[in-house]
């Protein structure tokens, strides 16, 4: 079998080694150009699954847009049986999606149709769910509704971080990838409807989103630092500079002003929410290094009855 792997970042790549690792015949690979990084923007990075296809001598393909004529005839030209799609960036047209004789499948970051949408593993963390876990699917032309070749699922675990999450659902992501593929050689191909009922949305993650509302109650405080650890990074403001807090626990049901800090000491920084108090264990004001609160209040950064904005 023929196939086509499309992804870009770090989550992609253990799927991708994972393809190779089997000994499948990986023809290609389609991820995003390489972008300028660092202050300058002087220098440019390569996505991570190029990396790996450098050094699996696979053929790479960057297309700023994966549509037009010349790109088409290129994907053609490389003849693949199956594409496999995992976290690529941009949605792929009908005609690119239909090429390849036995379709494309996506390892999609949630058990659809729970978190259809662009950021299933913060949303799962947000929303306190107690699993998760990857799907394969087919994909159509409605945002990741296709039918469902194979699922596996993980718990959530009370402290575990987006970034946390997502290596791991990477990982199991690879493994679910080799599975489907040997459903699918054993004849089970068209996969299973997703049901109507269930379906949930996890929109692109903004900015304002990743602002912290100390009015919130603590546990979705604390839910937000973990889902947004470490991109793009719950924020909050003290006087005039955006400081992202990471390390987040529920510390009590005690009442505290929203916002106020409450103490400090090495088990973190005590902030009051809308009910109850978070404890925080990691500070990163703007234009400096991350801190431990402890160290950033011993740095006269912080103080016990300072207020974050509300």
């Amino acid at each position: 079998m023929r196939i086509l792997f499309w992804g870009t970042p770090d989550f992609a790549t253990p799927p991708l080694r994972a393809l190779i690792g089997e000994g499948c015949d990986v023809v290609g690979v389609v991820t995003q150009p390489d972008r300028p990084q660092g202050r300058s923007r002087s220098a440019t990075v390569a996505p991570p699954v190029k990396a790996v296809a450098i050094e699996e001598d696979i053929p790479v393909l960057q297309p700023e847009r994966p549509r037009g004529e010349e790109f088409v005839a290129a994907v053609r030209a490389l003849a693949p049986d199956l594409s496999v799609v995992v976290a690529y960036g941009h949605i792929l047209p009908k005609e690119v999606v239909d090429l390849p004789p036995m379709g494309t499948l996506n390892i999609h970051a949630s058990r659809l149709p729970r978190w259809r949408g662009a950021a299933p593993i913060q949303a799962a963390i947000l929303a306190g769910d107690a699993e998760t876990g990857v799907s394969i699917m087919r994909m159509v032309p409605a945002l990741d509704a296709g039918p469902v070749l194979l699922q596996a699922r993980t718990p959530i675990l009370d402290d575990e971080t987006g970034g946390e999450l997502t290596l791991r659902l990477s990982e199991l992501g690879a493994l679910a990838i080799v599975e489907a593929l040997t459903l699918m050689a054993l004849g089970d191909t068209a996969g299973t409807p997703q049901p109507d009922a269930g379906v949930t949305y996890a929109g692109k993650v903004t900015r304002e989103q990743a602002r912290l509302d100390w009015t919130r109650p603590a546990i979705e405080v604390s839910r937000a630092i973990r889902a947004y650890d470490p991109a793009p990074g719950a924020f909050t403001v003290l006087g005039d500079t955006e400081v992202k807090l990471f390390g987040a626990r529920v510390a009590s049901d005690a009442a505290g002003d929203p916002g106020v800090v409450a103490a400090i000491d090495e088990m973190g920084m005590l902030v009051g929410c809308g009910t109850g108090s978070v404890r925080i264990a990691y500070a990163h004001p703007a234009g400096r290094r991350r801190l431990a609160s402890l160290d950033w209040a011993q740095g006269r950064g912080i103080a016990v009855g300072d207020a974050f904005a509300t």
